[in-house]
């Protein structure tokens, strides 16, 4: 197949990149290099440097390219800057994804990974893990952007006919473990990476956003899941016959003090850190369960234990 993957230079999607070019897939790249770098372009990955938001461009590569389906990762994706800037938000997320939609039905693409995110499942009600059908109520602006998108496909795939597979991703860490991703995060906005910069040299110290959440250590859990697992799970996605919302994580959750204790152990360096206050819509906790995907798709996170998360994203900040 041929797939034009949007913001495929970026973090995750130059992991989508190299798993799609691994299995037999020919790739393109559609990045503005606003976040994505060109260090992250693959061999025999043809790139092409645009914004999603110029709809022009948009059309004109997709009706020209002979796709057979996109993967559409161009998001702008921090929680707290969701909150404070909406309409930038608003702009990208849906605005951009909206005229993505009218492209591909005009260019005749009829097929769509999308980037989503736990965060369109807002404050869970218990402490069991989350699946598709549990109640979506974003209480951030970022998760209201993804949920949208997703009731917006549903309507294009009624309409336009172009099937869908959301992902919902949980929390995305970790680097390719054969260095075929070169680039790091600019301005991090997760944990890791953040830790990792600690680690570094690169900063002083964290912030960790409270210390009394309803949680074992009063930090709060995640589910954290290596990028090549979600890269694998894009090309399963390809194979799916019919639209579908399926949940990426590990049934696991890892506390922050448990992140930065274990990042500590594994690169021997002190990682300084304070606690402050929370930040607006932030839950507790948000762990997934993946038994949709691994019963449609096959797939389960086979590279996302602790140790291999830490370690193959400390490989690339130490190199």
């Amino acid at each position: 197949m041929k797939i034009l993957v949007i913001g495929g230079l970026g973090y995750i999607g130059s992991h989508v990149v190299t798993e799609l070019l691994a299995a037999g897939h020919k790739a393109a790249a559609y990045d503005d290099l606003s976040t994505g770098q060109a260090i992250n372009a693959q061999p025999g990955c043809e790139v092409i440097k645009a914004d999603l938001l110029d709809y022009g461009k948009l059309l004109d590569t997709l009706s020209r390219g002979k796709f057979d389906a996109v993967i559409h990762l161009a998001a702008k994706k921090a929680v707290g800057e969701s909150m404070e800037n909406p309409d930038l938000y608003a702009k990208n997320n849906i605005e951009g994804s909206l005229g993505l939609l009218s492209a591909m039905a005009k260019g005749g693409v009829k097929k769509l990974i999308f980037s989503s995110s736990a965060a369109v499942y807002g404050i869970p009600k218990d402490d069991k893990p989350l699946t598709e059908e549990s109640p979506v109520e974003p209480v951030n602006f970022y998760g209201f952007t993804k949920l949208e998108m997703e009731r917006s496909m549903a309507w294009y795939d009624k309409l336009k006919d172009i099937k869908f597979v959301s992902l919902r991703y949980f929390n995305a860490v970790g680097y390719d473990a054969a260095g075929r991703v070169k680039g790091l995060e600019n301005n991090p906005q997760n944990l890791l990476p953040i830790i990792m910069e600690v680690a570094s040299g690169k900063r002083e110290k964290l912030q960790v956003f409270g210390g009394d959440w309803p949680t074992p250590d009063g930090t709060c859990l995640r589910d954290y899941i290596h990028c090549t697992d979600l890269a694998l799970a894009h090309v399963k996605a390809l194979e799916l016959k019919d639209s579908a919302i399926l949940n990426l994580g590990t049934g696991k959750g890892i506390s922050v003090l448990e992140m930065i204790r274990a990042a500590g152990e594994i690169t021997g360096r002190k990682i300084p850190y304070e606690i402050v206050g929370k930040r607006p819509g932030d839950p507790a906790a948000l762990v997934a369960s993946s038994a949709k995907a691994e019963k449609m798709m096959g797939w389960r996170a086979a590279h996302s234990s602790l140790e291999n998360i830490i370690e193959t994203t400390w490989a690339r900040y130490s190199s």
